[in-house]
């Protein structure tokens, strides 16, 4: 009888510790479903943000070819920019030196003309001179004439 009451004590403490370990089993089976429901929404919520960041990572990577889009636009404005100025720049230096020989061909026609001019001023006072000596000569001779015809009548 006392291996027997033995035996139950043991046989109760056994059950004791048995209902503890499973109540212990119950709390771990629970904190274990707690932790499987929390990596759960966690995992949900990271599956979220990877759509996130995918999506984010799209419209990065659109944002970056509009704005390689834009930069290639405005390089080539810029580039045909300077194509028209560079092109004006040379139509404007053509004309500068059209304008700068149609300015030296008019300095020498107009020293030519002056030259001619004075040429042409110095005969012509040349010739009013001699027709002054020549008026002068003819008055000379008329007051000569209207002598001689005086002292003759």
């Amino acid at each position: 009888q006392e291996e027997k009451k033995q035996l139950t004590l043991k046989v109760e403490e056994l059950e004791r510790k048995l209902e503890s370990t499973s109540a212990q089993n119950i709390e771990f089976l629970q904190v274990i479903a707690k932790r499987e429901e929390s990596i759960h929404q966690c995992q949900l919520r990271l599956e979220e943000k990877s759509r996130e960041c995918s999506s984010l990572a799209r419209q990065l990577e659109a944002a970056i070819e509009d704005a390689k889009k834009q930069v290639e636009q405005a390089r080539e404005r810029a580039v045909s920019r300077e194509r028209a100025a560079q092109s004006k720049m040379l139509d404007l230096e053509t004309q500068l030196s059209r304008n700068k020989t149609e300015l030296d061909q008019l300095h020498r026609n107009k020293e030519e003309a002056e030259r001619r001019y004075q040429s042409r001023l110095q005969d012509l006072r040349d010739r009013l001179e001699q027709m002054e000596s020549t008026n002068r000569s003819m008055q000379n001779y008329v007051q000569f004439l209207k002598s001689s015809y005086d002292n003759v009548f």
